[in-house]
């Protein structure tokens, strides 16, 4: 989760860190720093293939069969790199040229050896599928049987058929205490409550990823109950948390509340464990707007699907207009938790999810909008501010993800090619700032050129670089947006700076205690898979003591007390999806 939405108990933080640091191994494999750095799942055969040599001294490398030993290259590093975070030296060891299949490592003389690693087509589709399936051990309101969950079945949590009006959501139809159904939904984070905002992001990134990969999404399966049912497993689990979005809108009026919550945060136990109230929230119009995006984008999607759910297009088209005319009418209410706290109680000091302004949210709802219905009037006094250079999509700022859709559906809805052409420019001149100095870089990816790529989640950051190079290279053809992209997927799996692969059940040095609430509770050594843990943060606002660098790039512990470097979130983990899938579908299609 991010910083605005992690404020903890401070005394709970530190005396969970102290125990799981008592329990655990996870200061000891920190401290243990591997001199070399790759991607510890593997390669495409014809892919880029490179790892990274701490040090100065070393000169030359080998690649070895992992079965045999045998050598099957022999190559000189790289000229040594300046880390510009840390001051280590560093240098690569390009292995390109080894194409064929097979179980490999790297060794280099007083080094010793890396992770092993596969040289393979589809080496990416665990990955992909993992992360999605990730989204499944999120799920409220269910059991997860062992059939589908294995080890990490476990009974339903939160039923939320019994949700409560906080005094700060109240209206003549829905009083102060008024008691709706609220079910379904995801966790949002390593926390158990639910967050419109943080699922708007979430779930347009996935329904992105089927938008442009239709033809891969068809048989990406996951092994959830709905495998199987006809339906691509993304967008069957995006609904299970669209159906609880669709609840959290007020029929009077159209306006959506902010967020379903607790007002404090549930402790460390598991989620059929907790029984404290649960409210909704004021309304507001970032909310209100994402949730007109996610709508639009899915009533799109679902009228493919009448006959599986008949009615749920029109019930999203409904919903999505209703939620735009609310905002027409209320475009500037902005959700401030410490004002709304000043005047009703109770107080909520969960995930705040605040934002200064909604600029950004119309220019997604209006995008969405206008490629749901075709009408130029939902354009109307919208800037898309093309001539700004593109931010990075994150909860708070998310018109990148309006770019996307004009640009998908560019030719279909005949766009002002002054604007379509604007918004393409923009996006390359992005991609290619990233590309700027890249064989400069300690690591050799576009991640973590400047220490401000290491923020709260900095992981969700190399995953939705790695979609904007996507989209790049969808505009240009050029496979060194493809390149680039790839190395930041190795990022996450491995080369980086702390030597971790940041999704859980992966790699040969994995999380294994991410700030994850089930993951600490359910008496299991190993992790729930497939989320992807926050990343360097070199703020370390959890104040967890067992950090062992302030360097941005190392700035990572593996201890469920560090909820700034180590939780997760939904939000991270749809990014990781689109880029592992995607690759996945680039590879398929050469």
């Amino acid at each position: 989760m991010k910083q605005s939405t992690c404020l903890r108990n401070l005394i709970t933080s530190l005396s969970f860190c102290i125990l799981s640091s008592g329990l655990s191994q996870s200061a000891f494999a920190q401290n243990s720093a591997e001199p070399i750095r790759l991607n510890q799942i593997g390669f495409y055969p014809n892919a880029q293939k490179i790892a990274i040599v701490i040090g100065e001294k070393q000169t030359v490398f080998e690649l070895k069969e992992a079965s045999s030993g045998k050598t099957v290259l022999k190559g000189k590093l790289s000229e040594p790199r300046t880390n510009q975070h840390s001051g280590k030296i560093s240098r690569i060891a390009d292995f390109s040229s080894v194409r064929k299949a097979g179980k490999y490592f790297i060794e280099v003389p007083a080094l010793g050896k890396s992770a092993p690693f596969e040289i393979k087509e589809k080496v990416y589709k665990e990955v992909a599928a993992a992360s999605l399936k990730g989204f499944y051990y999120q799920r409220v309101s269910t059991d997860l049987p062992e059939k589908f969950a294995g080890k990490w079945a476990r009974p339903a949590g939160h039923p939320d058929n019994k949700v409560l009006i906080h005094a700060s959501a109240a209206s003549e139809s829905r009083p102060e205490n008024a008691v709706i159904s609220s079910p379904k939904g995801w966790y949002d984070a390593g926390d158990y409550n639910k967050y419109i905002v943080n699922s708007g992001i979430t779930i347009g990134t996935l329904l992105s990823l089927y938008e442009d990969y239709p033809s891969f999404c068809e048989n990406f399966m996951t092994n959830i109950p709905e495998s199987n049912n006809g339906v691509p497993d993304v967008l069957d689990e995006a609904l299970w948390n669209l159906r609880w979005m669709l609840t959290m809108q007020d029929p009077a009026d159209g306006g959506v509340y902010h967020k379903l919550t607790n007002p404090r945060f549930d402790g460390m136990i598991m989620p059929d464990a907790c029984k404290n109230p649960r409210y909704v929230v004021q309304k507001g119009t970032a909310a209100t707007l994402d949730f007109v995006a996610v709508m639009a984008q899915s009533a799109r999607i679902l009228k493919n699907f009448e006959n599986k759910f008949p009615g749920l297009s029109d019930s999203c088209v409904t919903a999505a207009v209703k939620g735009w005319e609310w905002a027409k009418k209320n475009p500037a209410v902005l959700y401030n938790q410490d004002e709304m706290n000043k005047k009703f109680d109770p107080d909520v000091v969960t995930g705040a999810y605040g934002d200064r302004d909604a600029k950004d949210e119309w220019i997604w709802a209006a995008a969405e909008m206008y490629a749901l219905t075709k009408k130029p009037d939902y354009l109307k006094d919208i800037n898309f501010n093309a001539d700004q250079p593109m931010p990075l999509p994150t909860w708070s700022q998310v018109k990148t993800l309006g770019y996307y859709t004009m640009i998908r559906f560019a030719d279909e809805l005949k766009t002002d090619p002054a604007l379509t052409n604007s918004l393409k420019k923009n996006i390359i001149s992005f991609a290619d700032n990233l590309l700027v100095d890249l064989e400069k870089q300690p690591y050799h990816t576009v991640m973590g050129k400047t220490a401000r790529d290491y923020s709260w989640g900095s992981s969700s950051v190399a995953a939705n670089q790695g979609i904007a190079l996507l989209y790049a290279f969808k505009q240009t053809k050029n496979p060194k947006y493809v390149q680039a992209a790839q190395g930041n997927l190795d990022y996450l799996l491995g080369r980086n700076a702390t030597g971790y692969c940041f999704l859980t059940g992966f790699g040969s040095k994995r999380v294994m205690h991410p700030h994850h609430r089930p993951s600490v509770a359910d008496g299991i050594a190993d992790p729930v898979p497939g989320l992807l843990s926050g990343g360097p943060n070199p703020a370390q606002q959890d104040k967890c003591t067992t950090y062992t660098s302030k360097f941005a790039d190392e700035s990572f512990t593996d201890d469920d007390c560090s909820y700034a470097s180590n939780e997760i979130s939904i939000n991270w983990n749809a990014p990781m999806v689109y880029l592992s899938a995607a690759l996945e579908a680039l590879s398929e299609m050469k």
